[in-house]
């Protein structure tokens, strides 16, 4: 029993999917085995780089816990976008796998020129000995969950909107890293999260912290981005200050989850304004999330 598609955040649309094979699976007494891309093959194409919903760890984790008993992560690069539809259901899904049920989204295209939809599963299946089922969108506030839609909205800073197309609140999972230690001199001491991928938010955000397998109920202030006062990064840096805390983070595996933009990043002239702002956002995080904005203790 076969999902493919390429999963990026696992959202209500991919859910139901991995449920409906999960299922499936179970009733004929088969594995259930996800297919999965990286590069997702709209980033391999894209011209600019594309925004991660997650990372691949985290769609790894995520297909482990819809269920699935294996994935096959397959190297989206030349030699791939170059296989021809057909050879890429006879020589992954017939030949490898062992297909018995193939089910996508019905907008689902593969193989070279995206030559590969629906109707090509059916006729192959039908010669083959598989079924080939496409999974009904699902449908909120009357449009379909989509990658896309879910990137949209939180570009925008709409966690509350994103939340019910993820089924879950935006959450950004990563291990602590050694920093520069710039936040302990400006009094804001952070964990930091190299995320070596191109994030579909940055700013300043209020956030609730996770550590290790406890649940998102910390509550801190995070930026997300280059720092573009002090020691820009080429890469995305998720810096967290956790709200009273005291303890050594470094190794530890974080998850940070964004409840509230405070605002986009801003380059400030020195760093007396840039520490006076940073005040700011801890207040203003410390009221979003129900804490006393009077107790502003770094």
């Amino acid at each position: 029993m076969i999902a493919v598609g390429a999963f990026d955040g696992l959202h209500r649309g991919h859910q139901a999917l991995l449920t409906q094979v999960r299922e499936r699976a179970q009733e004929l007494g088969c594995s259930p085995v996800v297919v999965s891309f990286e590069p997702l093959p709209r980033a391999f194409f894209a011209a600019e780089p594309l925004p991660r919903l997650s990372s691949v760890r985290e769609k790894l984790t995520g297909f482990a816990a819809a269920g699935m008993a294996h994935t096959l992560l397959l190297r989206f690069n030349a030699a791939l976008t170059a296989m021809s539809a057909e050879d890429f259901v006879q020589r992954v899904l017939v030949d490898r796998l062992a297909a018995r049920e193939v089910w996508v989204g019905g907008d689902f295209r593969f193989g070279h020129k995206r030559g590969g939809d629906m109707g090509l599963l059916v006729r192959m299946g039908a010669q083959l000995g598989f079924a080939a089922c496409a999974m009904p969108a699902v449908q909120i506030d009357g449009a379909r969950v989509s990658a896309s839609r879910v990137r949209l909205l939180l570009a925008a800073g709409e966690f509350a909107g994103a939340e019910p197309l993820l089924g879950r609140p935006f959450v950004i999972d990563g291990k602590v890293e050694h920093g520069n230690q710039l936040g302990h001199t400006l009094g804001y001491p952070t964990a930091n999260i190299h995320l070596r991928r191109v994030s579909p938010i940055q700013g300043i955000f209020a956030v609730r912290v996770g550590l290790g397998e406890c649940a998102c109920s910390w509550p801190g202030v995070a930026s997300l981005g280059v720092r573009p006062t002090v020691n820009q990064v080429s890469q995305p840096l998720l810096e967290v200050h956790l709200f009273d805390f005291d303890g050594d983070l470094y190794g530890q595996r974080m998850a940070v989850e964004f409840v509230a933009k405070l605002r986009d990043e801003q380059k400030f002239d020195g760093l007396e304004p840039l520490k006076a702002q940073m005040a700011l956002d801890a207040r203003m995080a410390r009221e979003l999330l129900g804490m006393n904005p009077r107790l502003m203790e770094a």
